[in-house]
């Protein structure tokens, strides 16, 4: 179906930091795609421990207990501050159970029945991204992914990300007659909507009133999390303990895997309230093990902190030499944001050009340009990286 606007290439193998198309070219990928690849493409490790394991057992129901999913599960646990773990497919679906688990949250803690007609609220920022089913995407505030679904999901609010005096006062008017709100959904660092950073204050202030309120704070690390922050979590970055968190994208280094952790005290989920046939299945398990374990024993927490560092410094220089293209640059470890100019051609523009160089980039938003490779990318892949970006800048204007 006619749903990718597809860049003409088709990628067909990888090795690390590379990957190669259908007429031999080569590129340096710094989408992984889109912070998937953890350990880059056909990581020697992770291809060894995958075919040990589809040569055992790759699928059995949820109906029995399965040894690699508790593993997986007491692995997260152990280096968080949670307790319990669902597992699923995706980003989207952990997202569609944390909006579930906040609507029990709301009943059970809250005393917000639904029944006036009126359900509880979950409030999400602006710029944000959760995901393409109907819940997650309306949760998503921004109204270009709403176009065409309408109406959508019923009990979201939206406000600006960052903005104190704004989000007290959104929480002030959906309470003004008593319990409405449910959960506050929200990513600590927005990747898809401009790789903006969260405010540490900002995150504290919203711990407190959602401590208050007893009301859910739910991070979505979808993007963020599994070290690519360089922190293990994203939370770990703004000294604030969620409720509970959903993963994807990195957890599985390519293995489609999704979860929701929870703390003990906010599991309300029950037999038959959430399932997944898929979810936590041991082959994808097995993937989220290795990368967990790849990551402590190549210690690339530390390698990707200093790589975030050496691609702050490498896109700072480049905006010093193109003032009239680049506004400057943000981000965390291995998650970072080029702003383009008012003056600029568009992101999707120099993404488009870039390919031509051999590099892969990925859009975030219109003018913000995202750098989401392997954590494994070594400095000489970055500075390679930020010249076949110079020229492809400098081949637009």
């Amino acid at each position: 179906m006619d749903t990718y606007a597809r860049f003409p290439v088709a990628l067909t193998r990888g090795k690390g930091v590379w990957v190669w198309d259908t007429n031999g070219d080569r590129y340096l990928d710094c989408v992984a795609g889109i912070a998937v690849c953890t350990l880059g493409h056909s990581d020697r490790r992770l291809r060894k421990v995958l075919s040990r394991q589809l040569g055992r057992l790759q699928h059995v129901s949820n109906l029995y207990r399965i040894p690699e999913q508790e593993q997986l599960a007491a692995a997260i646990t152990a280096h968080s501050c949670f307790d319990r773990v669902f597992f699923c497919n995706s980003g989207a679906e952990a997202n569609e159970a944390a909006i579930k688990l906040a609507r029990k949250h709301a009943g059970l803690v809250r005393g917000i029945s639904g029944a006036d007609g009126r359900p509880p609220l979950i409030l999400t920022a602006q710029a944000s991204f959760h995901g393409r089913t109907l819940a997650a995407v309306t949760a998503t505030g921004q109204p270009r992914y709403h176009q065409g679904f309408e109406p959508m999901v019923q009990g979201f609010r939206y406000f600006p990300y960052n903005d104190t005096a704004a989000f007290e006062a959104l929480l002030a008017e959906c309470e003004a007659e008593g319990p409405r709100v449910a959960a506050v959904l929200v990513e600590p660092l927005q990747g898809e909507g401009g790789v903006n950073p969260g405010d540490r204050g900002f995150f504290q202030r919203l711990r407190e009133l959602c401590d208050q309120h007893r009301i859910l704070l739910i991070f979505d690390e979808v993007q963020i999390g599994v070290g690519r922050s360089g922190r293990l979590w994203g939370y770990e970055q703004l000294g604030v303990e969620p409720d509970a968190f959903t993963l994807a994208k990195g957890l599985g280094g390519g293995i489609p895997i999704g979860a929701l952790a929870v703390k003990q005290a906010v599991d309300h989920f029950r037999p038959g309230d959430h399932a997944s046939t898929f979810g936590g299945n041991p082959f994808a398990c097995r993937a989220g093990l290795t990368v967990l374990a790849e990551i402590e024993r190549r210690d690339l927490l530390v390698h990707v902190q200093r790589m975030g560092e050496e691609l702050e410094a490498l896109l700072a220089g480049l905006v010093t030499r193109h003032p009239l293209l680049l506004a400057g640059q943000r981000g965390w470890g291995l998650l970072r944001g080029l702003v383009l100019s008012a003056e600029a051609p568009s992101a999707p523009e120099v993404v488009k050009a870039a390919l031509a160089e051999r590099l892969l980039l990925v859009p975030a938003g219109a003018s913000v340009v995202r750098f989401v490779p392997p954590l494994t990318i070594k400095p000489k892949h970055l500075r390679l990286a930020v010249e076949r970006l110079e020229r492809a800048l400098l081949s637009l204007a």
